[in-house]
């Protein structure tokens, strides 16, 4: 892969982390960013970077599913506890991955 191309892509990824980070205070910013990966997810088939457009899309959809099982479990107390599991793992995962993607390494 060129080095623009691998640019191009790195700063693509740099973009989703955030926009997950800012989908704490304008959650659709969660939603653009996915639809990013998922536009882009392609591109970066076979490089170092596919890893990071992966871990991107599955930490949105795990993340919708706790949430949502978290806002019915509200119903009965213990979905504040979901709620507050579900950010903690989500937060871990956006500053895993940025530090990886920092460091130009691969997220398992």
């Amino acid at each position: 892969m060129d080095g623009d191309k691998e640019q191009g892509l790195k700063t693509i990824a740099t973009v989703v982390y955030a926009l997950q980070a800012a989908g704490f205070f304008v959650g659709i910013t969660w939603l653009i960013g996915v639809i990013v990966d998922y536009v882009k997810r392609d591109d970066a088939v076979g490089t170092w970077l596919e890893s990071h457009f992966r871990w991107q899309i599955r930490t949105f959809w795990w993340g919708l599913l706790w949430g949502v099982l978290g806002g019915i479990l509200l119903l009965i107390l213990i979905g504040w506890l979901v709620l507050a599991a579900n950010a903690v793992w989500i937060i871990y995962r956006i500053v895993k991955g940025w530090l990886r993607l920092a460091e130009r390494r691969e997220i398992a």
